[in-house]
């Protein structure tokens, strides 16, 4: 199983940037995806998750990222608007169910003038 994240790198504030994450080796039908993110120093922390239909954000993200995924397609996408230099981190796409837990390796991105 792989997980290979995309789109990430370096952006104005008040930008935007999507972000993809392509799953190969399994279908991602049975299980959750979500985006999660790291800065130098801190905790990972959830940017986005999606269950089934329902996707929740993180408080810090909420109304400006858009989090959507196509099981077809094996993907889940990140839609980052509005963005801020505090969104600058390295971005993890997640799998996982009740007895695997995937991560792909991370994209950067950062958000400067």
């Amino acid at each position: 199983v792989k997980l290979a994240e995309s789109g990430g790198g370096l952006v104005q504030p008040g930008g935007s940037l999507t972000l993809s994450c392509e799953v190969s080796g399994i279908s991602t039908n049975l299980y959750d995806l979500g985006w999660y993110r790291q800065t130098s120093g801190k905790k990972r922390e959830v940017a986005s998750i999606t269950r089934g239909l329902v996707k929740k954000y993180g408080v810090s993200v909420q109304g400006r990222f858009i989090v959507s995924r196509d099981n077809d397609k094996n993907t889940i996408t990140l839609q980052m608007n509005s963005l801020k230099p505090e969104d600058t981190a390295v971005y993890y796409c997640r799998m996982w169910g009740w007895s695997d837990d995937y991560w792909g390796q991370g994209t950067q991105v950062t958000v400067s003038s």
